[in-house]
């Protein structure tokens, strides 16, 4: 199965004692299928994963690909510094059942050079038959991966594509007209998603589409079908709102509006902590304006943190 349209970075709910919300979890990929979204990426950077015991990571990922039970791909979040740790990880994630691939991001904190990012991400791709979508996040990662390094990465069989997180237009543009069209280019930054789906790209990893899954699966379609006028409506909408989830470090200001919706518990692991009251008060005017609530969330905060 390969990943197309729009894809949503799943959150990873917790309980208010901190343990990984099962049923949460379970109900918030129905949601996700239901309303339209094409694949799913559990255990990214949007799923705290960095907070995420590799146990808790296979038990994340075995949810999501039982409930999901083959209606759309699923691609595991598999990153980590050390090559031989990424490689033992994503070993044990190839063995779960129903999974359709890994998303793995540069090395974070090491910043190797573009040799090294190549060695790290083809000694991954060597260990596992499984494809593999790349990240490049260098706001995260402190390494971008350059348009020559994805272009060798792409000769490579099982690679299919990159989650693009840099934010530079210019590099997405090189990629997408230099990259075989095979290769696939998703957009991951939800406010950036409507210029760079009109470049070519194949979809969207979207963070806001955890609460409002429909309108960005349709913004996403539209584009995809031309649909320039319905795709340009809704990023106008929902603009203003994608952008607030980024007000704080993500996906604190996300799992705020999972809360205020009556999905699951804000709950957060440390050095995540919850939102401010000025961010709260700004998610909640725009979820209002919107029409996203059942019910409006206490401005106060007695949240826990782990």
């Amino acid at each position: 199965m390969i990943p197309e349209g729009c894809g949503t970075a799943l959150l990873t709910p917790f309980r208010p004692d901190g343990a990984v919300d099962e049923p949460a979890l379970n109900s918030l990929v129905h949601r996700q299928i239901d309303a339209g979204v094409r694949f799913l990426v559990p255990c990214g950077s949007t799923g705290e994963a960095a907070t995420l015991t590799e146990a808790e990571t296979a038990r994340v990922v075995q949810i999501v690909c039982a409930t999901a039970a083959g209606r759309v791909p699923v691609f595991a979040g598999c990153t980590h510094n050390a090559t031989h740790e990424a490689i033992s990880r994503a070993r044990r994630l190839a063995q779960i059942h129903g999974l359709t691939g890994l998303l793995t991001a540069s090395p974070y904190y090491n910043r190797p050079n573009q040799e090294g990012q190549y060695q790290h991400f083809k000694a991954i791709a060597a260990a596992v038959d499984l494809p593999i979508l790349l990240y490049n996040v260098p706001s995260r990662t402190g390494a971008n991966l350059e348009p020559a390094t994805v272009l060798r990465l792409s000769h490579l069989p099982n690679i299919i594509g990159l989650k693009e997180s840099s934010g530079n237009l210019a590099q997405i543009t090189e990629l997408l007209t230099t990259l075989p069209s095979r290769f696939l280019i998703f957009a991951g930054d939800d406010g950036l998603a409507l210029p760079i789906l009109a470049l070519g790209a194949a979809g969207l990893i979207s963070v806001a589409a955890n609460v409002i899954p429909t309108p960005i699966a349709q913004l996403t379609q539209a584009a995809l079908q031309g649909d320039w006028t319905t795709a340009r409506r809704l990023n106008r909408q929902y603009y203003r709102f994608m952008q607030s989830l980024f007000l704080e470090p993500s996906p604190a200001p996300v799992k705020a509006i999972f809360q205020m919706l009556d999905h699951g518990s804000e709950t957060l692991r440390l050095p995540l902590v919850p939102i401010t009251k000025s961010t709260r008060h700004t998610l909640e005017t725009l979820s209002g304006e919107l029409g996203l609530f059942v019910k409006a969330a206490p401005r106060e905060s007695n949240l826990r943190v782990f």
